[in-house]
């Protein structure tokens, strides 16, 4: 089972089709909408301060999602997809958005609309993602705009997750 946890009379909140890995972690003043998956060893973790996300985001293996005390929330929108082992640390990610494998998007950025932030990525602090785009390498910089036809990557993938997590509520129904 997860471990769902209150941390300075902070408790997370979530949808009822939400799903969490049985060893994901979700601490403190964490708010999620509808449709939202943790995967195995990922954490969120809202003890220093708030992570709200919307509809349909995944949360894949091993990634961190986190803030700055007293200065940075983290706010992630709809239809998001956060890949294994990325670290999203108070930031604000807008709908339709995928953090690649790997990835680091640091304190103050932000993350525009229907963006892309490729594999191994690190978008430094402060940085403005424009929407529509796609940004890699370390630092990140722009790389080229979001095609149409690679942007119905987001939804294929938000809707991907919701149907790998029906297979594990499937298999484990004993």
């Amino acid at each position: 089972m997860a471990l769902i946890k209150s941390v300075r009379g902070a408790t997370p909140q979530y949808g009822p089709n939400c799903w969490f890995a049985d060893n994901a972690t979700v601490v403190g003043e964490v708010i999620m909408g509808d449709y939202c998956t943790v995967w195995f060893n990922a954490v969120v973790r809202g003890d220093v301060n708030t992570i709200q996300m919307g509809d349909y985001v995944n949360i894949q293996d091993g990634a961190v999602i986190h803030c700055t005390y007293q200065k940075t929330k983290t706010i992630i929108g709809n239809h998001v997809s956060i890949a294994h082992n990325a670290i999203v640390h108070g930031c604000t990610i807008e709908d339709k958005v995928l953090i690649g494998m790997g990835a680091i998007v640091m304190d103050g950025v932000h993350v525009g609309t229907g963006s892309i932030i490729a594999a191994g990525a690190v978008v430094t602090q402060g940085k403005i993602i424009p929407p529509g785009t796609i940004w890699a390498g370390n630092p990140a910089k722009y790389l080229k705009d979001v095609t149409p036809d690679l942007g119905e990557v987001f939804m294929r993938t938000a809707n991907n997750y919701v149907m790998y997590a029906g297979w594990f509520k499937e298999e484990n129904t004993i």
